[in-house]
């Protein structure tokens, strides 16, 4: 009901719900989940544990794949292609859900000098069918996190590099020193995403955890829908109406205009757009399988 196409994260005994909503799903499990620990399991060890759970789950249609891991560190990568080539063997029409960090952290967590060899890294070890990660950088009082538009810099060259589609997870929340949601908010997260190439938007989080500070999930601590759940919904709502011509396109370029964050690109690299007015505004240049032009131009600003 609320536009979503893909819950996450399930355990098994609740597959059968997902499929009554029309849903499918990540399922997590803690015989699969990849801690440090496990991930220096050896193969014999995964290979059980993988095999045990496709044939408990596998045949459920609501299984779109497996929760390993939120946001590891470089040093756990080798572990996780074990993991991640165990599930492509038991059952390869399946993704192996692993989380990445964001640029905003620090060397000691990546555990790369920097995070564009965090993510070689982790193409290089883990031999993902996509990449996702998280940048939650609408703050209370009202900027935008330093770093937003790099890490999306540096995700779409990851994805183009290596033929992967990626997906971002932006904040359906509000706590630490994040923002309330907000229309525009959604709107900024959704289409900043879109006009880089991303194949996936996630959210972070449909239900609001009751422990904290955490307010106004789409869902609250007590069962309750929100004002926030209408505003979810209508974006999604939207990108289902863009999705089934958005990905049939290859990102070919993106840009922004007038003005252009550190590390990113200018008017002067378009392809497609010969004059771009009207405000502080971003560009994402795409062809589709005959080479015809789409451009979708984003405005960045959250107050006008």
């Amino acid at each position: 009901a609320c536009g979503f196409n893909l819950a996450g994260f399930v355990r098994p005994e609740g597959l059968d719900a997902v499929t009554q909503a029309g849903l499918r799903c990540l399922v997590i499990d803690g015989s699969v989940q990849v801690g440090d620990a496990e991930a220096q399991l050896d193969q014999a060890e995964i290979d059980k544990r993988v095999e045990a759970l496709v044939k408990r789950v596998g045949d459920h249609k609501a299984v779109f794949g497996y929760y390993l891991r939120d946001e590891p560190s470089a040093g756990a990568f080798p572990g996780l292609g074990r993991w991640a080539a165990a599930f492509a063997k038991a059952d390869p029409d399946a993704l192996a859900y692993i989380n990445l960090l964001p640029n905003y952290a620090t060397t000691g967590q990546l555990g790369t000098p920097t995070y564009e060899e965090y993510l070689e890294s982790f193409v290089r070890n883990v031999k993902p069918k996509f990449l996702s990660y998280d940048h939650y950088a609408l703050m209370d009082d009202g900027s935008l996190r330093g770093g937003y538009f790099q890490n999306l810099e540096a995700m779409r060259k990851a994805a183009l590099k290596h033929n992967l589609p990626f997906w971002n997870i932006v904040l359906s929340n509000a706590h630490f020193n994040y923002a309330e949601p907000t229309p525009a908010g959604f709107r900024f997260q959704a289409y900043t995403t879109l006009a880089y190439g991303a194949r996936g938007i996630s959210y972070f989080t449909y239900f609001t955890p009751n422990v904290g500070n955490y307010r106004l999930g789409p869902i609250d601590q007590f069962g309750n829908k929100t004002p926030t759940w209408d505003m979810l919904r209508n974006v999604n709502l939207q990108l289902h109406r863009l999705g089934p011509t958005y990905i049939t396109l290859k990102s070919v370029n993106v840009f922004h205009h007038p003005n252009v964050p550190e590390g990113c690109s200018g008017m002067d690299t378009s392809r497609f757009v010969a004059a771009l007015s009207g405000g502080d505004l971003l560009a994402g240049e795409f062809e589709d399988g005959d080479g015809n032009p789409f451009v979708l131009v984003v405005n960045k600003d959250l107050v006008k």
